[in-house]
């Protein structure tokens, strides 16, 4: 509609979001990311800076949607070690989203996304997503497969020339690039420092916590980060969830 400014929930007034729903906005975009430390190097809000480009970048892509506030904080208990880290239970991370959807439910969305950017959240999006549809009239779509999260990260460095590839992603290349194609000033490259590579237990960062594995909480190498790279990535999770909400939204 031509009277609608942007495509983010929380910049409208309530009568354009009523108008945009009547003339077929009919999904939002809700990403989950978390307040928790990216290194050195990168700010807390890194996951959220993420989910915020994501959401609206889907929503513009599909033309009928908008984007919600991202949710935050997550459940980063595995980061607690490092000041600053925020976080909240599975349960209390799933009763929030649980509200967020119940009330986009009720204004009239049909179509509900959720797009999780922070590694332990995919569970929580997960295990909440089938309860939450079965109690709406709206379409739940979970976009939280987690490695195929990290797939299209290390994809979207390789597209760019950057030959690195993790397969455990924190604060390293992939994450750095996203930042620097958001906001560079944001990134600190005078504290940029390299974290332990190669095989990582996922289950051993979870039960022991990030310092137990890497004492600045990186992983990988920052230094391969380019801000190319992060808006190729941006551009490749932005395309593919895109034709995933398409498709669920066909099949609904």
């Amino acid at each position: 509609m031509s009277s609608r400014r942007s495509v983010c929930l929380e910049e409208l007034a309530w009568p354009e979001i009523e108008s945009a729903i009547e003339n077929g906005t009919q999904t939002v975009v809700v990403a989950v990311g978390s307040i928790e430390q990216h290194g050195p190097h990168l700010p807390l809000n890194m996951d959220t800076l993420d989910g915020d480009a994501l959401a609206r970048r889907m929503a513009s892509r599909l033309g009928d949607a908008l984007a919600a506030p991202t949710i935050r904080p997550g459940c980063s208990g595995h980061h607690m070690e490092f000041p600053g880290t925020i976080t909240v239970s599975p349960e209390t991370l799933m009763d929030v989203i649980r509200s967020y959807c119940k009330s986009l439910d009720a204004h009239g969305f049909e179509h509900i996304v959720l797009v999780p950017t922070h590694g332990g959240n995919f569970g929580p999006v997960t295990t909440v997503a089938p309860d939450i549809a079965r109690e709406l009239e709206a379409t739940v779509i979970p976009l939280a497969d987690l490695d195929e999260h990290m797939q299209l990260l290390n994809e979207g460095l390789s597209e760019a020339g950057v030959e690195y590839e993790q397969d455990v992603i924190h604060a390293g290349a992939a994450e750095t690039a996203i930042v620097l194609a958001i906001d560079e000033g944001l990134v600190r490259t005078e504290d940029i420092e390299p974290g332990p590579e190669g095989d990582i237990s996922p289950a051993r960062l979870l039960s022991e916590g990030f310092k137990s594995i890497t004492e600045n909480g990186v992983l990988g190498d920052p230094e391969a980060a380019t801000s190319e790279a992060g808006e190729v990535i941006i551009q490749n999770v932005v395309e593919a969830y895109v034709e995933q909400v398409k498709a669920e939204r066909n099949a609904a």
